[in-house]
């Protein structure tokens, strides 16, 4: 059998043994089988365009889609092959090469007629164990030596961040600072035995004083609806939160953490106000926020218009929902965005925002308003010292944040 009819033969075992999983990935693997064959290595464009449909203006260097899909189609192989990979034929995908590997099982080899066999060296056990021992700790001297050169980097990105004009001002401050997370207020929905049936959200009631004016204002609407002390908030806030408080730490002066529900407007005016969480949650602050940004929401809050070129943005992590009736889709790259807004507040105060249309936006707009490269990119294009925003468009992968680029950053009117 020769080496082309090997590989179509192991081709075709991984084919069947399901292995491969969803569409998009069986048809890069049968990509990647026919370019290999015919002795091709395309690049990573060239792949994006023919395997996932892609125009000729697709930026490689901003969206990992194609990178995505190699480390997945990697996986596969492995997992298909396992740990005894060596003791036959088998399929490979080398990092940074976009062809498919036929690599040989592994055979004995025997001396020459009339040569002595060549003998293996045995250490002494104590030598054997003395090598390892220093082996081990020149291996964990390097491991603390790369985690101490790590700590000291991180220390000097945190306090590059911390010096630049987007953060210094809010850590000179001398009022306190309120991380608001924007979390959904959920009301219950009782029938006409008063028993709560379901669990709903109402985007013009996020607190207890919402509902009861709600009620006052739409009486036969809202006698169904009651306070159950449910709040939602979005898994996002976690990582976004880390972000935020660790620019925050070294702040000398009192840092409280509320949710939006559970805000007194007082603290709009009264306090420093670092915003994380979803457009819908923005609760009370939607007003501020949007007042004087070129953005405005659009039919839903996963979507938001550009005053400026009528653009429409429209998040896509809505349509990875798994609703029984799309398991072919799940699993493909789609897009979110994040709006970071700095502002004043009606006491002069300050208000930095960290929203997304979904929680990929919240995490990607938190990482990078926290990094010092991404920082000093945006600073190119903006004043951060003054009010202005910023929109980020966020390629995502199964509920992560895998690129960001920035759409525009432009002063606030």
């Amino acid at each position: 059998m020769t080496s082309t009819e090997q590989l179509l033969s192991e081709a075709e075992r991984i084919r069947a043994s399901g292995v491969l999983g969803e569409a998009r990935l069986r048809q890069l693997f049968d990509y990647l089988l026919d370019k290999t064959v015919a002795g091709e290595s395309p690049k990573e464009l060239v792949i994006a365009m023919d395997v996932f449909g892609k125009g000729a203006d697709f930026n490689v260097g901003e969206d990992a889609l194609v990178r995505v899909y190699m480390h997945k189609l990697r996986k596969a192989l492995l997992s298909f092959y396992g740990p005894a990979s060596g003791t036959g034929f088998s399929l490979q995908l080398p990092k940074g090469d976009y062809r498919l590997h036929l690599l040989q099982p592994e055979t004995a080899r025997s001396a020459p007629a009339g040569q002595p066999a060549v003998s293996k060296r045995v250490w002494p056990r104590r030598l054997s164990v003395w090598l390892l021992c220093c082996s081990a700790l020149a291996a964990i001297a390097v491991v603390l030596l790369a985690l101490k050169a790590q700590g000291r980097a991180a220390q000097d990105g945190l306090a590059a961040v911390r010096n630049s004009p987007l953060w210094s001002e809010i850590l000179a401050d001398e009022r306190p600072i309120t991380i608001v997370l924007g979390d959904y207020y959920l009301v219950g929905e009782t029938d006409h035995t008063n028993e709560v049936k379901r669990l709903i959200r109402e985007f013009d009631i996020n607190s207890r004083t919402d509902l009861d004016r709600h009620r006052r204002q739409h009486p036969d609407e809202a006698k169904h609806l009651v306070d159950v002390g449910f709040r939602y908030l979005p898994t996002a806030s976690a990582n976004a939160l880390r972000h935020v408080m660790a620019v925050l730490a070294p702040a000398d002066r009192r840092i409280s953490v509320r949710m939006m529900s559970q805000l007194p407007v007082s603290t709009f005016k009264s306090s420093d106000v670092v915003y994380i969480g979803f457009v819908s949650g923005m609760g009370m602050l939607e007003d501020l926020v949007f007042a004087g940004s070129r953005l405005r929401v659009g039919d839903s809050y996963d979507e938001l218009i550009d005053g400026a070129t009528a653009r429409s943005y429209v998040s896509q992590e809505v349509s990875q929902v798994d609703n029984g009736e799309r398991d072919s889709e799940r699993g493909s790259p789609y897009h979110d965005y994040g709006l970071f807004a700095k502002l004043r507040g009606p006491g002069g105060n300050l208000m930095m925002i960290f929203a997304g249309t979904r929680d990929e936006g919240v995490q990607e707009t938190s990482e990078k308003l926290t990094n010092p490269a991404d920082l000093k990119a945006i600073a190119s294009r903006v004043d951060t010292a003054k009010p202005f925003e910023a929109l980020l468009e966020v390629g995502a992968l199964d509920g992560v944040d895998m690129s960001g680029r920035v759409i525009f950053a432009v002063p606030r009117s």
